[in-house]
């Protein structure tokens, strides 16, 4: 179970904040300035990092966003499944279906051509 903390603020001063250049889209200044950002939350080990923003502060926004997404998608249990009986109403029903089905296709096939 990964718990993260509720503030930003807090969740901030547990990561290691490293910025790097992204490259792509955003011409002169993303290609000067440090305007990718990857967070590394070392209690947990969830690594998000972002480069689609031109900005820094933008682009720490995005991270902790991911960063919360992935601990909510890792904490996820798929409840139990409770096996049920299907009731002979149900049973009698279907059973009356798949012979009506089964007289319509045999209504399909070819006339046999023998005498008997």
């Amino acid at each position: 179970m990964i718990i993260l903390p509720d503030t930003d603020d807090v969740l901030v001063k547990e990561c290691e904040i490293q910025t790097f250049r992204s490259g792509g889209k955003g011409g002169q200044n993303v290609n000067k300035v440090e305007t990718g950002v990857r967070l590394i939350h070392h209690p947990s080990g969830l690594v998000a990092h972002s480069t689609t923003e031109r900005s820094q502060y933008l682009n720490k926004k995005r991270c902790l966003k991911k960063l919360r997404l992935r601990a909510a998608a890792l904490n996820y249990r798929a409840p139990e499944r409770i096996a049920t009986k299907v009731p002979g109403s149900a049973k009698r029903e279907n059973h009356k279906r798949k012979r009506l089905q089964s007289s319509k296709k045999s209504l399909r096939k070819p006339p046999s051509w023998t005498d008997d």
